[in-house]
């Protein structure tokens, strides 16, 4: 368990499909993921075995926040694509309880999942794509310490429409400065 006073990141379970489909079968939800149509609770079932044989740190995590004295699951992050020659990955986050969004919850998962992946996987640089328009999303992982590389022009399709998507990354090396500097 990966963990902060408001949240943890904790292994997905099965008895965390049902949320899935909720949270996926809300078109506010989806804006900005790769995922554009609902799923059923069948497919997700299918995703999970497909999941569960993918190498441990590429499974996605559970984001539960703390309420009251227990924990409430608000969505999931994971890395993937990782490159262990050159010491780096994707990651990708779903707040999917909007009940929980700008509250400062995306960000505190995603310094939580950095801390990991260069404390506990040895990796060099994390990076991501998030689309232009996701304005809460980029200002989330700036605050988390990622830094813009640039643009993929009209990278995705969605709504009528073609858009830009911003690729963000931080390095082992600056997250290292932030902490020290927060120390």
């Amino acid at each position: 368990m990966i963990s902060s006073q408001r949240i943890r990141l904790r292994p997905i379970q099965r008895s965390d499909l049902p949320f899935f489909v909720e949270w996926l079968g809300d078109p506010e939800v989806r804006q900005f993921i790769t995922v554009n149509i609902p799923l059923s609770l069948e497919e997700e079932e299918m995703w999970y075995e497909q999941v569960l044989k993918h190498p441990k740190p590429e499974r996605p995590l559970a984001i539960e926040a703390k309420e009251g004295d227990d924990w409430r699951l608000i969505g999931n992050i994971s890395l993937f694509d990782l490159n262990w020659v050159h010491r780096s990955a994707e990651v990708g986050i779903l707040i999917g309880d909007k009940r929980f969004w700008n509250q400062g919850f995306g960000r505190e998962a995603m310094q939580l999942m950095v801390k990991h992946a260069f404390e506990t996987l040895n990796l060099n640089r994390v990076y991501l794509r998030v689309d232009v328009e996701n304005v809460r999303g980029i200002r989330a992982y700036e605050r988390a310490g990622f830094v813009r590389e640039g643009v993929l022009r009209q990278a995705v399709y969605r709504n009528g429409y073609y858009s830009d998507m911003v690729v963000m990354s931080v390095l082992r090396s600056e997250w290292q400065a932030t902490t020290r500097e927060e120390a």
